[in-house]
């Protein structure tokens, strides 16, 4: 008797426990529909009211500025996919935000817009001159580099980069900004100083919460060029 007792106790409890959860579950996908009803009698109203200021607004506005933004081919593809899908997310998801982040990031990189370089010798001669005393051989190094560049500029030639080594206080970052001056270009630094992690340099995979772009492309919106 007793037995039995347990037995039909513990199937009760089973009974309760799985009616609990279909309450719950069943309350939950009326919460979505109730949501999903309620986001689209909003837009309707907003379209109805002429209201630009929702989340299609935002996502229309994106794709105008995609279409602006002069991406490559690859990348235009890619920022088309991401748009698709975010229509389709609840903006109040967290994965609006990333993709929404994700798309700003890439319309924010300056794709067309470049700076021309000056290959006046005697002009960048005359920039290492004013802002360095002394180390007459990198300058030289510097004006021969430059004067390859300046032969080599209409044939596309892979050339070799400067690369200056040396303790704290020397003098390299000061010529790499002497030679962006002596250019024309813009200059950004980005210090690799207690880096341990090539995420800080390249970027954080999307499926992290507050991923960010990395040093580098963080550096060219900045500068507002592709070519610093």
């Amino acid at each position: 008797m007793h037995k039995l007792l347990h037995m039909l106790s513990r199937e009760v409890r089973i009974l309760e426990l799985t009616s609990k959860v279909q309450h719950e579950v069943s309350a939950e996908l009326s919460k979505t529909q109730r949501d999903y009803y309620l986001r689209e009698q909003l837009k309707a109203i907003q379209r109805e009211l002429g209201d630009n200021d929702g989340p299609g607004s935002d996502v229309d506005d994106l794709a105008e500025q995609i279409g602006e933004a002069g991406l490559p081919d690859e990348a235009l593809a890619s920022a088309q996919r991401e748009l698709e899908r975010l229509r389709r997310i609840n903006p109040a998801s967290p994965e609006y935000s990333v993709a929404r982040t994700y798309l700003e990031t890439m319309v924010a990189v300056p794709w067309k817009k470049s700076t021309v370089d000056n290959l006046d010798l005697k002009h960048a001669k005359s920039v290492l001159d004013a802002d360095h005393f002394g180390l007459e051989k990198i300058k030289r190094r510097i004006v021969e580099f430059l004067a390859v560049r300046k032969v080599k500029q209409d044939g596309p030639v892979r050339q070799p980069i400067l690369c200056f080594y040396g303790p704290p206080g020397v003098g390299k970052t000061s010529l790499g900004r002497s030679i962006a001056r002596a250019l024309g270009r813009e200059f950004y630094r980005i210090s690799l100083g207690g880096v341990r992690d090539e995420a800080e340099i390249r970027g954080h995979r999307r499926t992290y919460i507050g991923a960010l772009p990395g040093q580098i492309v963080q550096g060219l919106r900045r500068v507002g060029t592709n070519n610093p």
